[in-house]
């Protein structure tokens, strides 16, 4: 079961519109002038050095942290520009996050995992419950619904992240270094999920990376060095 109709080709209509973004810690400049934009179905990676700006451009993305300079707009909408509670309403509605190291709640099982963000955005319960399931049966973890983080492979955490990060169907999905804390083959598996995810749901994915194999299954490479777009 899928979570959502494929589509045949990437959409041309921006989802994520990042115009001139500079952020500074002090006198320090992190990022300097960054712009770019993402469409519908597409997958980016984000490259470059250690210190490049990386993890601090997605935590702008996210609405972790704002830039001092520019503008960061999902479907024409100013993340940079929220206040609090409508960026913590844009992140549980229209972003989803997958982490290097997982972050699931260690006392709730794949399933309670899964559905924290359709909680937070009060679907009803048994809507809840039907997309639960479809998002573990998607990433194949029916069996381990009712398993614990402890009880579960690095791979098998990874995507009931995956089906976390998808199940209240964003716009955008932010991933930081998914398959850093993996093995070859358990890697080689995430990636192919989230290009074939992505592929089905017309979900827009921004990837940071240090990594060939994960930048392969992306459709456009933005590369950092010094808080600079270079390639």
């Amino acid at each position: 079961m899928v979570l959502a109709p494929a589509a045949p080709a990437l959409s041309t209509a921006p989802v994520l519109t990042v115009t001139a973004v500079g952020k500074s810690y002090g006198a320090r400049a992190v990022l300097a002038d960054v712009s770019f934009s993402v469409a519908a179905g597409e997958r980016i990676a984000l490259t470059g050095p250690s210190g490049s700006g990386k993890t601090t451009l997605l935590n702008c993305l996210g609405g972790v942290d704002r830039p001092d300079t520019g503008t960061i707009a999902l479907h024409g909408e100013r993340i940079d520009a929220l206040p609090s509670d409508g960026l913590a309403r844009l992140r549980r509605e229209r972003v989803g996050t997958v982490f290097q190291f997982f972050h699931l709640l260690a006392t709730l099982t794949a399933a309670e995992n899964v559905e924290l963000p359709l909680q937070l955005t009060r679907v009803p319960a048994p809507e809840r419950a039907a997309r639960v399931a479809a998002a573990l049966a998607r990433v194949g973890l029916t069996a381990r619904a009712a398993a614990l983080p402890s009880q579960l492979s690095g791979g098998e955490q990874q995507r009931v992240a995956i089906a976390r990060a998808l199940v209240h169907r964003p716009a955008l999905i932010l991933a930081d270094e998914p398959t850093g804390n993996l093995d070859s083959a358990n890697g080689e598996n995430i990636l192919r999920l989230l290009r074939e995810l992505t592929d089905e749901t017309q979900t827009a994915l921004v990837l940071v990376t240090h990594s060939e194999e994960a930048a392969a299954i992306c459709h456009r490479r933005i590369h950092l060095r010094d808080g600079r777009v270079v390639a």
